[in-house]
């Protein structure tokens, strides 16, 4: 079993950034491919990022790419999604999921994933 944890939500101006982390415990994620989701209200969860075991092949959904930027330390077990130049309509709760994988490409689809954290909320606002 593995338990994510995310953190570093919060509230802040556009243009501003946050750091996220996604926290294991269980047992070592080092052979997981890591992605990050999010779901805004009333809106449907997308993807916004993931990282295969390695931290090699690094995805984004268009809508972040070139301002968040997927990393990971699998010593300290995080996974981390730095979010720069925030707009509005980044506002969401974002989760991290984790499967094992020893793929070169990380899942992009939420259904690929076996274990989920609560979420961190993220606002950003104008």
């Amino acid at each position: 079993q593995v338990q994510l944890v995310e953190s570093g939500g919060g509230l802040v101006q556009a243009g501003g950034s946050l750091r996220l982390s996604c926290a294991a415990s269980g047992r070592s994620v080092s052979s997981f491919a890591v992605g990050w989701f999010r779901q805004a209200p009333g809106k449907e969860q997308e993807f916004v990022a993931a990282i295969n075991w390695s931290g090699r092949s690094p995805y984004y959904a268009d809508s972040v790419k070139g301002r968040f930027t997927i990393s990971r330390d699998n010593a300290k077990r995080t996974v981390y999604l730095k979010l720069n130049s925030l707009k509005p309509e980044d506002t969401a709760l974002y989760y991290c999921a984790a499967i094992m994988s020893d793929s070169y490409y990380p899942p992009l689809s939420p259904s690929e994933y076996a274990y989920w954290g609560q979420g961190t909320q993220v606002t950003v606002s104008s």
